[in-house]
């Protein structure tokens, strides 16, 4: 993918069959506090979850195979209906199965993903169709819905490919419609985030590059 340009890094990455799974059996990150607890959110409050340009991923699924991949360059588009943009290199498998099926995921991880981030984003499942595996993902569907989701994110929105061939093939951008959005109440509540009160693993990511992260930090109240 073109969002994400960290090296390949031997016993942290997770290409097929080449350092095994990232988190064996049993050991993947846990989130302390409360259980997680998916809350619909409004369409018209969808862009709310994406305002503060988080890193997220991106899943889909068609004909058996299913696929994740890490993005940065997602951002909002339109209000009523919702909408929003993704840049989604020609060459990421996950791109095929967003055209092949109509539909894709956006989730936006804890900060306590980041490994997961990572590989996700560092390696393709186009010959590995054990990738999500590797790389300690599991996936789950919401009633309703066949789009497959990520496991312990803090939101979700499904979106409907809006297909747009020039922009797609010229500058890899992709236009979804976003049919339905869940966020966990442990940090989305009454319609904000609550990252002032919420312990740094259950934040956001934000990368800058060079497999570097930044956790969305305390917020600011001005007027």
């Amino acid at each position: 993918s073109r969002v994400f340009d960290w090296p390949e890094q031997p016993g942290r990455l997770c290409p097929a069959g080449r350092h095994g799974n990232l988190f064996p059996e049993g050991q993947l990150p846990t989130l302390k506090g409360k259980p997680m607890s998916l809350k619909p959110v409004p369409l018209d409050k969808a862009y709310r979850l994406l305002n503060h340009g988080p890193t997220v991923i991106l899943s889909a699924a068609h004909n058996g195979r299913e696929n994740a991949m890490s993005a940065s360059w997602v951002g909002l588009f339109d209000f009523a209906p919702a909408k929003i943009t993704a840049v989604i290199d020609h060459s990421a498998y996950t791109r095929r199965l967003i055209e092949e099926s109509g539909y894709f995921g956006v989730q936006v991880p804890f900060a306590a993903q980041a490994e997961q981030v990572i590989a996700l984003g560092s390696t393709s499942g186009r010959d590995n169709p054990h990738k999500l595996a590797n790389c300690g993902v599991q996936t789950f569907r919401l009633d309703g819905h066949t789009t497959p989701l990520i496991k312990d994110c803090a939101a979700y929105l499904i979106c409907r490919l809006l297909p747009e061939p020039h922009n797609q093939q010229t500058y890899d951008l992709f236009i979804g419609e976003v049919a339905a959005v869940w966020a966990d109440d442990r940090v989305y509540a009454d319609g904000r985030w609550l990252f002032d009160s919420v312990p740094d693993e259950l934040k956001t990511l934000h990368y800058v590059g060079n497999g570097l992260f930044y956790r969305t930090g305390k917020g600011l109240k001005v007027g």
